[in-house]
């Protein structure tokens, strides 16, 4: 989720009636979303599996207009790794299209769940239940992949949609924007979803507080920061670094530590989910397991970085890290030795980013014990810190990863673009006074979710 981002955002009052481009229109994006949420289940279902199906039927305009950005980027300069993630292919397409299957598959029960019901007294219901945010502006940089999962998310919760993605992929997401609107033309619901025009500054969608309700960044981490630090009235949910380590414990299966290692480093380095610091248990440190590990990263073009303790231990080794709570981004890590498993979760919460962390061992309470007391949004045992993501936790696809607290953490999925609100029913006109005169009786009792 990384990508070149100027910061300086110019920050202008607007005007909501002076806006004339008629791809900008919040106030029709908030009534398409409203109009969403009344439809059943199967029709949002129906609009996403449309989308999905048109992914593939419409695979050669997709990828004529793809190629067009390509071309654009590399005559620009844009750097390889931002070059791969602007790319788009039939595997990628096709991948996409299960993806948005698995999110119309899986989201019937989603909107409107009924989440508790009480009755209050004789006649007097009161139930929670599932509703939308409303309506999501998602700021997105160079993956024009982005583009179609987001929209299948918002349209399976129920909520509008304002997409601003990056210049660089504008004829990629024209292309798949099209798609979309034919989707949601197939239930009415056209304006739900819309395309922002790069005309249109970031500083003017921060302003309006009256017409979004929820932003969400996915680009780099000066982009997710920035968002962050400018957006005063919205709320924003993402996260600005994704700082990730892999532990590797006294206890652990080294050869499965290797391959871990590997595909949470090089996998895709660019990731926000992908390992920036590999801590080692000190007692690994007298036989061959570092050397393995570093003959392997190097082989795989990675540059090592020694964090203070290894710098110590070592007469001749990797350079020392500048810092030790560094994203890099790209084939780089580094690598720091810890005393105990304590030791290892102390360093993550010191220098981590509260996104993804990983313990490779055999010894069940270590393991237990890593997992209970790491303070991290994803937190695993003996898999890769590339499981991070929204896909491969069956989600279908994720409008982020939040590192936030309140609301939804980890991969965002449907269910975490939802909120709740109160239905309560009377049989006979109660009013607060009837129990204060002994009319009627409080009974808060709880009811069956599917009565």
């Amino acid at each position: 989720m990384r990508s070149q981002f100027n910061a300086n955002l110019h920050f202008n009052h607007v005007n909501l009636t002076g806006l004339h481009s008629s791809q900008f229109r919040p106030l029709n994006t908030r009534k398409g979303g409203r109009l969403l949420q009344t439809l059943s289940a199967e029709q949002r279902a129906s609009c996403v599996h449309t989308l999905a199906d048109l992914l593939i039927s419409r695979q050669a305009e997709i990828l004529d207009a793809n190629q067009k950005d390509l071309t654009e980027a590399t005559k620009s300069g844009l750097a390889k790794p931002l070059l791969s993630r602007l790319s788009l292919t039939p595997a990628k397409l096709k991948s996409l299209a299960t993806g948005l299957k698995q999110i119309a598959d899986s989201s019937h029960e989603n909107v409107g769940r009924v989440l508790r019901r009480t009755k209050l007294a004789d006649g007097l219901q009161l139930k929670q239940i599932t509703v939308p945010i409303g309506v999501l502006l998602v700021i997105f940089e160079s993956r024009p992949d982005s583009l179609p999962q987001v929209a299948a998310l918002a349209i399976a919760s129920g909520n509008g949609l304002l997409l601003k993605g990056g210049k660089e992929a504008a004829h990629s997401n024209r292309a798949l924007m099209d798609l979309v609107k034919e989707a949601l033309g197939t239930v009415g619901a056209t304006n739900a979803v819309s395309l922002v025009s790069t005309r249109e500054e970031i500083g003017d969608l921060l302003s309006m507080e009256q017409h979004i309700d929820l932003i969400i960044p996915r680009g780099s981490s000066d982009l997710v920061r920035t968002i962050q630090d400018q957006s005063h009235h919205i709320p924003v949910m993402g996260h600005s670094e994704g700082i990730c380590h892999v532990f590797v414990d006294k206890d652990a299966d080294l050869m499965k530590a290797i391959n871990i290692i590997r595909d949470a480093k090089c996998d895709y380095p660019a990731a926000c989910n992908a390992m920036e610091t590999l801590l080692i248990h000190e007692e690994l440190m007298d036989g061959d397991f570092f050397s393995d590990v570093c003959n392997m990263l190097k082989k795989e073009g990675v540059k090592i970085y020694s964090g203070p303790r290894l710098s110590e231990l070592l007469t001749f080794g990797p350079p020392p890290a500048k810092t030790m709570k560094h994203e890099y981004g790209a084939l780089e890590c580094c690598i720091e030795v810890t005393k105990d498993v304590q030791s290892a979760i102390d360093h993550i919460h010191t220098y981590g980013s509260g996104h993804t962390e990983v313990i490779v061992t055999e010894n069940k309470i270590n393991a237990e014990n890593f997992l209970r007391k790491v303070d991290s949004a994803c937190v695993f045992h003996n898999a890769s810190s590339r499981f991070a993501d929204g896909f491969r936790f069956g989600l279908g696809a994720e409008v982020g990863i939040s590192t936030a607290r309140i609301h939804a953490r980890g991969p965002v999925g449907v269910e975490g673009l939802l909120t709740t609100k109160w239905i309560l029913e009377s049989e006979n006109g109660h009013a607060a006074a009837d129990f204060t005169d002994g009319k009627c009786i409080w009974l808060h009792e709880t009811l069956p979710l599917n009565n």
